[in-house]
């Protein structure tokens, strides 16, 4: 590691915790519909939308309601933006005339742009046309970003309320996560970075003649389009889906090391400033810090291990005199797939925080890691997409997470386990379980039928350990809703657009359930009082208990499977 990259990832960490805190306060108060500058200016707007739309924001919901009225609007949501791909050749806004998507694609973007996961088996800037992109999906990124919010603080409501029936209401937290937070934010953004050079325009492709004329071609076309408005809430909300086909690897997503700065910062900015609304709401800014804490702990220690194994290089191409360099193998590392005005360190920083946040969105291709570099994504993926995870999903993952090492800490010690005030019992973990088994079963069982399959195996570009690499990173990211991917597998094929929009659907909805479900029944327990015996959920010790949880969970659950790739090929490679 050097001096530079040091101070790269240093200069990332404390940007990310400084603006953490003010921001997370700032969605405490909205949540909790306190009188606000911003609000003042666009509560009209707010207010409107609930006659319009005939809600009561204040009316209550209980839990059944709350998930009821999320599942119906995300399916509505789901079946706009499929047929708006259906008929995108009839519409306006296609200077390309792009055709209308096939059937299994079409599906397979629906759902993966409802479920927050923004999987891309198409290329953007040679299959959407500017009406879908915008109206389709980039609406998709709002919604399905303030649903994973309004999903969090559900269950935050769960841990204030007692003796409650109701765990808030779903329309008023969609409208106001949606109107006061991620509006706002992306707005900034966008402008910011069309100044930066992100291109943000309708105008039809651009042909432009070459500089060299190094074929007999004399002309490039080059694709444009309004992708700054796009990029701005693809990473505020963790979506990560690419206006173009490279996403933010291309110059016209990512142009200036400042873009790349932003970019990579703002994809979890959000989920690490829910922990501070989390201790906001519940009372206790300290346990938002341990959550806080604990995430970064992780995500610092794997990000690490992955610089060090793409700085290393290949030894193989060092056995063979490939830019020899006694000290670090090849000189500048492994830099295949990676953009060298981002370089290493960059690049390692987006490709951890992307799947450790659910964004997965990247600046390079995870396929040309090294495998253990490779490993630590996929592997951060695995872990539940709760070190920083989704915009709220990510935090109510690793509440289940809290819930199941208080559990844990109580048998151990022979005492009914407690959690800010609520007792955890058997409805809770059960439901606690469900949340983790879902994602494993999907992963491990959709890999395993497309190892099986002839329609799996057949698009498989590399054999042996990074082939099963490759299958097993696609279902990890659907069942995990990220979207990143290590490539070299030909997805956009009828088996994997539907395989892996089923998984995604379980991923997203099988989560989101069983979490309204403890939400409902924690705002319905009574507080009890904290007494000698209650385990401070608060300090070093817990921050430790709830990071072996998190750790020995995804061990026990994936290395097995990751024994299969990504370290037999490790072996492999070594052993050259």
């Amino acid at each position: 590691m050097t001096t530079n990259g040091l101070l790269q990832i240093t200069l990332y960490f404390v940007a990310l915790l400084v603006l953490a805190k003010p921001l997370g306060i700032y969605m405490a108060e909205v949540y909790e519909n306190r009188p606000l500058l911003l609000k003042r200016i666009l509560g009209p707007l707010e207010t409107g939308f609930y006659r319009l739309s005939g809600v009561n924001p204040e009316q209550e919901m209980g839990w059944k309601s709350y998930a009821a009225a999320l599942l119906w609007f995300n399916l509505f949501g789901g079946l706009a933006v499929f047929a708006l791909q259906m008929l995108q050749a009839y519409l306006p806004l296609n200077p390309q005339q792009m055709a209308n998507v096939t059937v299994d694609s079409a599906f397979n973007t629906a759902v993966s742009f409802a479920t927050n996961t923004n999987w891309q088996g198409y290329g953007g800037e040679t299959t959407m046309s500017y009406l879908t992109q915008m109206l389709g999906l980039s609406v998709q990124n709002f919604v399905s970003a303030a649903t994973g919010m309004a999903v969090l603080v559900a269950m935050i409501r769960g841990f204030q309320r007692a003796h409650a029936d109701g765990i808030g209401n779903f329309w008023a937290d969609l409208t106001r996560g949606t109107l006061y937070i991620l509006l706002p934010l992306s707005l900034v953004l966008a402008l910011v970075l069309t100044g930066q050079g992100v291109v943000q325009t309708f105008k039809p492709y651009q042909t432009v003649p070459l500089v060299e004329q190094a074929t007999e071609t004399a002309a490039q076309t080059l694709a444009v389009g309004p992708a700054a408005s796009q990029i701005a809430i693809k990473q505020l909300g963790t979506n990560g889906g690419g206006f173009f086909n490279a996403n933010s690897a291309h110059p016209f997503e990512n142009p200036t090391p400042l873009s790349n700065f932003l970019e990579m910062l703002l994809l979890i900015l959000i989920p690490a400033a829910l922990c501070h609304t989390f201790g906001t709401m519940v009372g206790d800014p300290r346990q938002g810090w341990a959550i806080l804490s604990a995430m970064t702990l992780v995500l610092v220690s794997l990000l690490f291990i992955t610089v060090g194994y793409e700085q290393g290089g290949n030894p193989a191409l060092t056995a063979l005199g490939v830019e020899q360099n006694v000290s670090v193998g090849q000189s500048g590392g492994n830099m295949e797939g990676k953009e060298t005005r981002f370089g290493i360190v960059n690049s390692a920083i987006w490709a951890t925080a992307t799947t450790a946040a659910s964004n997965g969105s990247v600046n390079s291709m995870h396929d040309s890691y090294t495998p253990l570099g490779g490993l630590i994504p996929m592997w951060l993926i695995q872990l539940g997409e709760v070190i920083f995870g989704g915009v709220g999903s990510g935090l109510y993952g690793m509440l289940i997470f809290v819930l199941i090492a208080v559990f844990v800490a109580g048998l151990m010690i022979g005492r009914t386990p407690e959690y800010l005030g609520k007792k955890i019992e058997a409805f809770e973990i059960k439901m606690a379980a469900i949340v983790i088994l879902i994602p494993a079963l999907f992963i491990l069982g959709g890999t395993s039928l497309a190892i099986m399959v002839d329609a799996g195996k057949s698009a498989v570009a590399n054999p042996g350990a990074h082939g099963f690499s490759e299958i097993l990173y696609a279902f990890s990211s659907a069942a995990g809703n990220n979207g990143s991917a290590f490539a070299g597998l030909s997805v956009n094929a009828p088996f994997y657009n539907i395989a892996l929009g089923i998984t995604m659907l379980f991923g997203r909805y099988g989560i989101i359930i069983p979490v309204l479900a403890i939400a409902g029944s924690l705002a319905a327990k009574k507080t009890v009082p904290t007494t000698v015996g209650t385990l401070p959920t608060h300090t070093p010790l817990f921050v430790m208990l709830l990071i072996g949880t998190v750790v020995l969970v995804g061990a026990l659950t994936f290395v097995p499977a990751l024994a299969l790739g990504p370290v037999v090929e490790h072996l492999i490679m070594r052993a050259q």
